[in-house]
């Protein structure tokens, strides 16, 4: 099937032409569909007739949240070339290295930036196209809005197959190794826009204002996608400053937002419904990792029942499971024992809980989670081998370990890498972290196993502290003990100031754990 989203997008103008569809924040634009609609015509012919790239080539971004929202989903599905989303909270050797993995022609960068890159890239034989007028750009710097004033900006005749064409590749997020590329046919993401569409507690419609946080070139991308072909409008933040995020919440009525559990931790710190008028919020979305029940009743008691947890990973693009605004309760012991879970599998989701034989278990038996969607990629962009080791017949082998209850909801124990075995049995980190996040005082924590001589692996905690609230190790450990048993709890507890985050804001365990492993013949014992 070939699809012409110029057109596409133009019937789309036209019945939300009063609607606003996308505001920058920091550089103060604001574009109706119709002006959205032209806009992004113009960024696909400037991309083919001013840039000439043409199918086959990749284009990089290394943009702001602002202005990937106008280089972003409509303008790159109404041109030929492959786009690839880069991530401004990587440092610049991970910049590096993808450029010299994936050779793109052309890079959008933001103009503070070309004093860095600029060498670099045209060492690397890339075109530089920067996204201010800040000043007298170098010579052979192209400026952005000057191309575009020199673009057309009606529908173009480009039909492109949503199946075959790979419109956009990724970086995994990579908190078990280094990333690999995902690659992503325009149908994926019609799926990912779909997939919210049949869980009614999301409520995109023409009234939603939806405020990106974190970046779009990661899971902010999702209520992204679902906003814009709802007629709702997206704002977009640069920062991830969570002030800044309630002051807009409170100034422009912001319906909708995605934020990792960590953030709404520090929402909880920082008193901010005391602080800011957040009435406005209808649905708050998380994911990345479940939230405990005594936090999930500080953030109801504080927001209202507005909380929906997802799950998705960058090789499925669409919400694999849901836990509903309802399940964010604590009244019965099924309540609060749903809570652990990622909620209810969506519909037309197949999923395969695969044990160590890999024979697919039954239900409540734990294995591996398998997962084959209409929005589950392909494989890895030019790399067999990794697609090969992590894709069986069309099923992505996700390394998450978990089960399904007899209700159809999802449990996620953990990752495989990050199972800790002890003296012979399995302790999933992710039930000690969610354990010592019910204790007051703390804030997060990382659970690593550690060697020791007699057990192999011993249970190590990394914990942040609440501002202002103490606590000893020992009064962790015996929390632990009384919720989880003896031989689950940490055995040691390290308070630090914050833990490593990946950029999209998921703790890194791998960095907490590599220090204790340094030196050691085998990673694990």
């Amino acid at each position: 099937m070939i699809t012409n989203f110029s057109r596409v997008m133009a019937t789309m103008a036209m019945r939300y032409r009063h609607n606003i569809a996308v505001v920058n924040m920091e550089r103060n634009r604001r574009y109706t569909y119709p002006e959205y609609h032209r806009l992004t015509n113009r960024i696909a012919n400037m991309s083919r007739d001013a840039l000439h790239l043409r199918r086959g080539d990749i284009a990089m971004l290394l943009l702001d949240n602002d202005s990937l929202s106008l280089l972003h989903f409509p303008a790159i599905l109404k041109q030929e070339a492959t786009f690839l989303l880069g991530n401004l909270r990587d440092g610049k050797a991970e910049h590096v290295r993808q450029i010299e993995q994936l050779r793109p022609r052309i890079v959008f960068i933001e103009t503070r930036m070309l004093a860095d890159y600029q060498d670099l890239l045209r060492q690397r034989g890339c075109t530089i196209v920067a996204m201010d007028r800040d000043g007298t750009l170098p010579p052979g710097v192209h400026c952005f809005w000057d191309l575009l004033e020199a673009a057309s900006d009606t529908d173009n005749d480009v039909a492109l197959d949503v199946h075959r064409h790979i419109a956009l590749l990724r970086l995994t997020s990579g908190t078990t190794g280094q990333g690999k590329v995902a690659q992503y046919a325009m149908d994926h993401l019609f799926a990912l826009r779909d997939s919210a569409y049949v869980q009614p507690d999301f409520a995109f419609n023409e009234a939603t204002r939806y405020l990106a946080l974190t970046p779009l070139s990661h899971a902010a991308i999702i209520p992204f996608i679902q906003t814009l072909f709802t007629g709702g409008t997206t704002y977009t933040l640069n920062t991830p400053d969570l002030a800044q995020w309630c002051e807009t919440v409170q100034r422009e009525r912001i319906t909708h937002g995605l934020l990792v559990p960590t953030l709404l931790y520090r929402l909880l710190d920082m008193n901010s419904t005391g602080m800011y008028d957040l009435s406005s919020l209808t649905t708050l979305t998380y994911g990345a990792a479940p939230i405990a029940p005594a936090a999930v009743e500080r953030l109801v008691a504080e927001f209202g029942q507005i909380f929906i947890q997802g799950y998705a990973a960058s090789e499925v693009l669409n919400w694999v499971s849901i836990l509903n605004k309802a399940d964010h309760r604590t009244d019965t012991e099924a309540a609060r024992r749903r809570l652990a879970s990622a909620g209810r599998v969506s519909p037309g989701v197949e999923i395969m809980i695969v044990g160590n034989d890999g024979e697919p278990q039954p239900t409540g038996a734990a294995g591996e989670i398998w997962l084959r969607t209409r929005g589950t990629i392909d494989g890895y962009w030019h790399n067999q081998e990794a697609t090969n080791a992590e894709f069986s017949d069309e099923f992505w082998k996700s390394g998450d370990l978990g089960y399904v209850d007899e209700d159809g909801y999802l449990f996620i124990i953990d990752r495989k890498k990050d199972m800790i075995i002890s003296g012979g049995f399995n302790v999933y980190a992710v039930e000690v972290e969610a354990a010592l996040s019910e204790h007051p005082a703390v804030l997060m924590s990382a659970v690593v196993g550690v060697p020791h001589p007699q057990w192999g692996e011993a249970v190590h905690a990394e914990v942040v502290l609440r501002e202002r609230v103490a606590a000893s190790a020992e009064t962790l450990i015996e929390h632990v003990k009384a919720r989880l048993g003896s031989y689950k709890a940490p055995k040691t507890v390290k308070f630090v100031p914050d833990l490593p985050m990946s950029s999209v804001g998921k703790v890194l365990r791998r960095q907490v754990r590599q220090p204790y492993w340094s030196g050691q013949a085998r990673a694990v014992h």
